[in-house]
């Protein structure tokens, strides 16, 4: 491949920016590709992640805004969640800025001494001060760099909010207010580093290889995206579909998973947002879908009906984590977590996660309402805000700590046995078996998104094959490390098949087989493995909490010494593989 990838480096403690060509990152591609390699190039992985000198990585793929669904950018960094390999990835409109850019990757590094925020164009890179917008909250700073910054209806506007801040370890960026980088701590290397944004616009323009290959390809993927029934569940009701079957199954993880099942789930479900609360649907640019959910939640206060609404995207794991797993029933209830988590800035997945240990610890006699600063319970929601207000806050010790995330708390206050945390990031809303739970362990970013554990306990129920689930696991990341180097949507993972990919690119000009997609996987998982190696993982270390072996999941309750049997039959594999990649 000749093609040059096109890298911005911006140092924040020197303020030195310079943009390179790099066709040596054209074999990886793009997205979760290059961003793995200049990750490798750039990080300390001995360091604490919040150095100054660790890098920020953001980048976009080859096909992004040339195909529909290409629409993610990657982010890597060290994250201060788990202390290994940071990986988000995050829709609305950063691709498309990014590439009217010019760019197809950022480095950011070093630390600014005052609040900063970034404004990048194909013209212009300019540290910009922040100090009036440090404490605001995101929709302040939304709103803020709006007014401030051209390049409306073209730009993307990224940001944090007073978690990020504050460094909470779980905090994560808003991407154009519907989308985020949301797991593993974005947020807090931002905050480290005292960037506040990054706002991106401008007017580069490409030109496709193969005019009418393009044409034709481009055809037969918007056809099979809108009218095969491939993605219509993500546009009608959206993932919270996903609420009523994963109840019925046993396999929605409910007040703090001591259940699989929610007996309120027909009150939280897809079906019942959309009846009474969803008033309009949003796609990212370059996507013919729409699956962003947006509700309106409207809230009375004094006496005369005075009343305030705001609009709140909503998804399955936000309904789960804020719902279900700490036994919120009322639609209302749960739209005001999200937009209280969604205006500090915290990841919501991991916000609801500790909301359900902090309920339990309190229940066992391991917290007090004088440390906690309010009472809880299930299914109470004004307690629980002012936990994720005191989050933020910190206003003492047991805060503090928590703000470092849900492994590094039971260390000092036990409750270690019901943390519902793998890989020292908290769960994802799947309890289904084995490939869940070890699934999640295994993984990259210890999420659900990697290597679809999950939906392999959906496909195969019944006793265990560990060759079978192991081979899956790994041969799974590797399909996915490929397409997220483009970047698809991985919602549209069912209409980019290889081999459908591989025409994809060549009609874009980027000549690549289904067997150099498959290398590409195997190169960029195996690439993955070594830089978390090189921070110190090791999969012999990870425990699983006894919880995960307690609550029934829809294969039945799981056996430690099983779990344990994967997980060697899994690293032996990945360690062939590491040795003898092409086979």
């Amino acid at each position: 491949m000749t093609r040059d990838v096109k890298v911005l480096y911006i140092d924040l403690t020197t303020g030195k920016m310079s943009r390179k060509l790099r066709p040596d990152l054209a074999e990886y591609l793009g997205g979760a590709g290059i961003a793995t390699k200049l990750l490798q190039e750039e990080i300390l992985p001995q360091e604490d992640a919040l150095d100054p000198r660790q890098p920020i990585i953001l980048a976009t793929g080859p096909l992004a805004m040339i195909y529909p669904s290409v629409t993610k950018t990657v982010a890597m960094f060290k994250s201060p969640l788990t202390g290994e390999l940071g990986e988000s990835h995050a829709g609305m409109r950063l691709a498309m800025a990014m590439r009217l850019a010019g760019v197809d990757a950022i480095v950011i590094t070093g630390k600014s001494e005052s609040p900063c925020y970034l404004s990048i164009s194909d013209q212009f890179v300019g540290i910009k001060n922040a100090e009036p917008l440090w404490g605001f909250s995101v929709e302040e700073v939304g709103r803020s760099l709006r007014e401030l910054e051209p390049g409306s209806g073209h730009r993307s506007c990224i940001r944090i909010g007073p978690a990020g801040e504050k460094q909470v370890s779980f905090a994560c960026v808003n991407v154009d207010t519907f989308r985020h980088f949301g797991r593993l701590g974005l947020g807090a290397v931002f905050g480290s580093k005292m960037l506040k944004a990054i706002v991106i616009t401008g007017a580069h323009d490409e030109l496709v290889g193969d005019r009418p290959k393009y044409n034709a390809i481009y055809q037969e993927l918007y056809e099979k995206c809108v009218r095969t029934g491939a993605m219509e569940k993500y546009h009608e009701l959206g993932t919270p579909v996903n609420i009523k079957p994963l109840s019925a199954m046993g396999g929605l993880p409910t007040l703090n998973l001591q259940t699989g099942t929610f007996d309120q789930a027909d009150a939280i479900s897809g079906e019942a947002f959309a009846e009474e609360k969803l008033i309009r649907k949003i796609a990212c640019p370059g996507c013919p879908v729409g699956c962003i959910h947006v509700a309106l939640s409207r809230r009375f206060f004094g006496e005369g009906y005075e009343v305030e609404s705001a609009t709140v995207s909503y998804d399955y794991e936000l309904i789960f984590a804020l719902g279900s797993f700490i036994g919120i029933s009322d639609k209302d209830a749960i739209l005001r977590l999200i937009e209280d988590v969604e205006l500090y800035g915290m990841d919501a997945i991991s916000s609801g996660i500790i909301l359900g240990w902090v309920t339990e610890a309190y229940e066992k006699g391991l917290i007090s309402e004088e440390v906690l600063g309010t009472k809880v319970a299930f299914g109470a929601v004004e307690g629980y805000r002012t936990v994720l207000r005191n989050l933020v806050r910190q206003p003492n010790q047991f805060y503090r700590d928590l703000a470092r995330g849900l492994a590094y708390a039971v260390k000092i206050y036990g409750g270690a046995d019901f943390a519902a945390v793998l890989g020292g990031n908290e769960m994802p809303g799947y309890h289904t078996g084995y490939g869940s739970v070890v699934g999640f362990t295994v993984a990259a970013r210890h999420s659900h998104l990697d290597n679809a554990g999950y939906s392999y306990d959906q496909s195969n129920v019944g006793p265990v094959d560990i060759e079978k689930l192991t081979d899956y696991l790994i041969e799974e990341e590797q399909i996915r490390c490929a397409l997220n180097s483009l970047v698809v949507c991985l919602f549209a993972r069912k209409v980019y098949d290889l081999e459908t990919t591989a025409r994809a690119l060549d009609a874009a000009g980027i000549p690549m087989t289904v067997e150099d997609l498959e290398a590409l996987g195997r190169r960029i998982f195996i690439l993955k493995l070594q830089i978390r190696q090189s921070m110190g993982f090791d999969l012999r270390q990870m425990t699983i909490p006894k919880r995960f072996f307690e609550t029934p999941t829809l294969n039945g309750k799981l056996d430690r010494a099983t779990a344990d049997r994967i997980m060697e039959r899994y690293l032996e594999k990945v360690e062939q593989l590491v040795v003898n990649p092409a086979n």
